[in-house]
């Protein structure tokens, strides 16, 4: 580990459970993170060098966040990229790049990028109101997303039919073409200053019916050789195509005719890759810190495979969280809980998640189900 490692400052944009993942890892290597979040309980407070509260997204409040810094980081895309563009031009060092992330916060820019690109994705168009939407009714089935502050399934509406024009949204937007998909697959790729590049393995990725967020996952994921190629190759791009320093996860579908389409990223730790804590050689927090100090990217074998099952809030609850069934759950043979230091649950907020890890597969998928049922987070 070089001195300057040890000697420069890093601060993070958001102080939600992925800072809280990234300053465990940050502790092996004796970096101090500081944070800035607006919540003054947030899940870092705690657990941060220094805790600032302050809004993500004014200038000032970014700009003097980060102005004592070394390298400033994000865990969420919510935040000013003007200060940062402004730290950057003053010789601080930014990953994800402010340009990476002002295209990401915009998901019509972000699609346009992968056309101009060449990289596949599902046909759009672009919409400026619910007018539009309507114009292009043949363009139906298809999903309209807002093109900006869309997060975690909000901003997302599926169009089956002429029926559903009426929940097009007023605003500048997309409507992107509903894929006839057989699995949603993930890959978390980095890159280092220097250029290096290293994929995880393709993870596999179930959905939550009404929540419109991953409930669980399953690494390796069950695809052809050819596919997992695929994904990791078109991940590979994308991180080149943007110049992009640090963690990237590639959200992709795969059709029928195994065909790889890239659905968004995110340029951060992500939810698809929580299990690599306890997975793989490196986890994916640890990769990002190795990527932005511009170290050797990590081993990102899997030691076993996996699943990772988020821990949402019960419908109907809303109060003091309690988990039941934590003792259960913890006693069963390779499953590890994280929970996020969230005081308060309601329905579907993630309060944590728990990570699988087990050779034989047909079992991996037993346990899954064993913790899906047994442990509630309820108030």
């Amino acid at each position: 580990m070089s001195a300057s490692v040890q000697t420069q400052k890093l601060g993070i944009l958001g102080g939600g459970q992925l800072g809280r993942m990234l300053i465990q890892s940050a502790l092996d290597f004796n970096i101090d993170i500081h944070i800035l979040d607006p919540d003054e309980n947030a899940p870092c407070r705690n657990v941060a060098s220094t805790f600032t509260v302050g809004s993500l997204k004014e200038y000032d409040t970014v700009y003097d966040f980060g102005k004592d810094l070394d390298i400033i980081s994000i865990e969420i895309e919510s935040v000013n990229v003007e200060a940062l563009k402004k730290l950057q031009a003053e010789g601080k060092k930014v990953f994800p790049q402010p340009e990476v992330i002002e295209l990401i916060q915009d998901k019509r820019v972000q699609k346009q990028f992968y056309k101009d690109k060449g990289i596949p994705t599902a046909d759009f168009i672009l919409t400026d109101t619910k007018e539009a939407v309507k114009k292009n009714a043949d363009f139906l089935p298809a999903v309209n997303k807002l093109g900006k502050e869309g997060y975690d399934g909000r901003g997302v509406q599926i169009l089956r039919s002429e029926d559903d024009l009426n929940k097009a949204f007023e605003a500048p937007s997309l409507l992107e073409k509903l894929i006839n998909f057989k699995k949603e697959i993930a890959v978390i790729v980095a890159r280092n200053e220097q250029g290096d590049i290293s994929t995880f393995p393709v993870v596999e990725l179930v959905f939550h019916p009404e929540a419109n967020l991953v409930e669980y996952l399953f690494a390796p994921a069950d695809i052809a050789d050819e596919v997992d190629k695929k994904a990791k190759a078109i991940a590979t791009e994308v991180i080149k195509e943007l110049d992009m320093v640090g963690l990237l996860a590639v959200e992709m579908f795969v059709t029928h005719e195994d065909e790889v389409l890239v659905n968004e990223i995110a340029p951060r730790p992500h939810n698809s890759g929580h299990q690599t804590i306890e997975a793989n050689f490196t986890s994916q927090y640890e990769q990002h810190l190795r990527a932005i100090f511009n170290l050797p990217l990590g081993n990102t074998d899997l030691v076993l495979p996996s699943a990772m099952v988020n821990l949402l809030g019960e419908e109907g609850f809303t109060g003091i969280a309690q988990y039941e069934g934590l003792e259960e759950t913890i006693a069963t043979k390779g499953v590890h809980v994280h929970l996020y230091g969230k005081k308060i649950t309601k329905p579907f907020r993630k309060m944590g998640h728990v990570t699988i890890v087990e050779a034989d597969v047909k079992l991996l998928k037993e346990k899954v189900d064993f913790v899906k049922n047994k442990l509630k987070v309820k108030a």
